[in-house]
């Protein structure tokens, strides 16, 4: 799969094309995903993705955007799973904001060329969301390509949404959030160093690099960790602030990992979350938070024996 910083000058291949920020790549998106790449192969196109960094409400209103879901690497490996020949990322800026309506037609016409381009019914695009559907299809018809809707996926009575996932994942049902997405809930990251206290009381943990400072949920909960071999490790992950130990408030990503005694620091991993055992609390002290902690991993060890 090829990646692209930004979008070219002109076309080198025809595409089939979607656009969208993709948060999540849930099973609404995989579903439009899976239909792109299908058509494309029929078409003898590239599938092709146009995808944004930053989503376009962190650059609005960053105080009050949504907590992603996925950050862009994930994002692209995702696409990548499903068999996207090509995705352009393009910078989400002031130039791009204001680009009208009439611009980002011909972008898509002649720049990325799209003979084919699917989008969702609701979809809005250029300078103050002026281009809706209908405009897209009237370009088409003069720019030479097709347009096509891609109508809500359903769960249910649900339209799988990202937003919908992040209610259920900040609510503590990961089985519904496991349900839109098709796979556990997972952060991706990096092993870095900590402060060492886990060690010190007897729970050495992992702690992962979060890319952003607002992940979608909180709370500690039974895991799974990809990265350490053929098969995931199990363990207990605290996701929050540690308002026991610490006083910044920045969220930290700590994993025990249950009969696991090695060094890893560096290792990229995936957190998958599987069921939440309670929120985080304050302790009045050190020994009443390590009690606790030693409850965690007894229930998380009874979640895992079912």
């Amino acid at each position: 799969m090829q990646v692209f910083r930004g979008i070219p000058e002109n076309s080198d291949r025809p595409v089939a094309l979607t656009i969208g920020n993709f948060d999540g790549v849930h099973l609404g998106h995989q579903a439009v995903l899976d239909r792109l790449v299908k058509q494309a192969q029929g078409r003898g196109l590239l599938s092709c993705v146009m995808t944004f960094e930053p989503h376009p409400r962190e650059f609005f209103d960053p105080e009050n955007a949504p907590a992603r879901l996925t950050d862009i690497r994930e994002k692209i490996a995702l696409f990548s799973q499903i068999g996207i020949d090509r995705v352009y990322i393009c910078r989400f800026d002031s130039k791009f904001a204001a680009m009208g309506a009439q611009d980002f037609e011909a972008v898509v016409s002649s720049r990325i060329g799209a003979r084919w381009v699917l989008i969702g019914d609701d979809f809005r695009y250029g300078a103050k969301r002026t281009g809706d559907f209908s405009s897209m299809r009237e370009a088409g018809r003069n720019l030479g390509f097709e347009v096509e809707a891609m109508q809500s996926v359903m769960l249910g009575e649900m339209r799988i949404s990202s937003t919908l996932v992040r209610q259920a994942v900040k609510s503590g049902d990961l089985e519904l959030a496991e349900n839109l997405l098709g796979r556990p809930y997972s952060i991706v990251g990096r092993v870095g160093h900590g402060k060492k206290l886990g060690k010190t009381i007897g729970f050495p943990t992992a702690n992962i690099r979060l890319k952003h400072n607002k992940p979608p949920l909180s709370g500690i909960y039974a895991v799974e960790v990809d990265g350490l071999g053929d098969a995931p490790v199990r363990g207990v992950a605290s996701l929050g602030v540690r308002p026991t130990v610490e006083s910044s408030g920045k969220p930290v990503l700590e994993v025990y990992l249950f009969d696991f005694d090695r060094s890893i620091y560096g290792a990229r991993l995936k957190v998958d979350f599987l069921a939440k055992l309670r929120e985080e609390e304050k302790f009045p002290d050190l020994d009443s938070l390590v009690r606790q902690i030693g409850q965690d991993v007894l229930e998380a060890r009874r979640y895992f024996e079912g």
